[in-house]
């Protein structure tokens, strides 16, 4: 059984701005009855302000709780604040959802874009969220959301991809495509990440900064190599770039204790850190 918040079951008993806006200069329309939920989002756009919000909605609870949240959040905002609503924020205003809801969350913020793009007069393509090419064929969800998706919300699984947008959810038939899809999501991930820590490591620490990402190397890399053979370390001080430490447990006494601090301490400080640290023990 499923928990639900106190904020979805309200929203779900009495939703809010249901119906329809008759002269209506943004319309966003996303998913299919066919496929099980649709929506339809209606906005009154006056000099850029969001000034009336309504919505249609075919699907669960959570899809209904969703679509009414989403109203609540955007009503009185600019169109550029309304743009950096994510279906994170959403849940957030929800007070959560259940994993296997999280795509009612998504379903809300792909027909705000569209609705948005409507009245921007942009094209909205009428067969998919997205352009892009469709992995899911039961629930027309194409590899564009896909990788949106995993991107805005860390996602690491299919599992996670399913539950976010339903693919992958009936016939099983694309499962190996989202597996596809998120292995090249994670080493882009992957890859993007060491770029940033190279760039940081090329820019001039500060002396707080410097002192942050010692403490981080020795806590979060180095002490757990030493625990495992019953050792510890202790950061004594920082003086610029020269780090002083101590080395506890059975590293303390231990005859190679040396090449402890210099092959395995200063190398991984300098390769987290700076690569002109100078470990010094104390």
């Amino acid at each position: 059984m499923w928990d639900y918040s106190d904020k979805v079951k309200e929203l779900y008993t009495n939703p809010k701005n249901v119906g329809v806006i008759e002269d209506a200069n943004a319309i966003g329309e996303v998913g299919s009855i066919v496929c099980g939920d649709a929506l339809t989002l209606y906005l009154k756009i006056e000099n850029g302000i969001i000034k009336d919000a309504k919505f249609q909605t075919f699907g669960c609870g959570s899809a209904i709780a969703s679509s009414s949240a989403l109203t609540e959040m955007i009503i009185g905002k600019t169109v550029e604040e309304a743009e950096k609503i994510t279906n994170r924020d959403i849940v957030e205003y929800l007070g959560g959802l259940p994993e296997q809801k999280m795509h009612c969350s998504v379903m809300g913020r792909e027909a705000l874009a569209k609705a948005i793009a409507n009245w921007r007069g942009e094209k909205v393509t009428e067969d998919a969220t997205h352009e892009g090419e469709i992995v899911c064929q039961c629930f027309g969800v194409t590899d564009v959301l896909i990788r949106k998706v995993v991107r805005e919300n860390n996602l690491k699984t299919v599992e996670d991809i399913t539950n976010y947008t339903k693919a992958g959810g009936a016939c099983g038939s694309c499962i190996h495509k989202l597996e596809d899809i998120l292995q090249e999501e994670l080493k882009l991930q992957q890859s993007f990440t060491e770029s940033q820590r190279d760039a940081e490591k090329k820019k001039p620490l500060t002396n707080i900064r410097r002192m942050q990402l010692v403490n981080e190397t020795i806590v979060d890399v180095i002490r757990p190599i030493l625990q495992k053979d019953g050792g510890d370390i202790e950061l004594i001080d920082v003086d610029g770039k020269k780090v002083y430490v101590a080395l506890r447990g059975t590293c303390s006494h231990c005859v190679a204790s040396t090449v402890t601090l210099k092959n395995l301490v200063e190398a991984k400080l300098r390769e987290f850190v700076e690569d002109d640290i100078e470990v010094i023990e104390r």
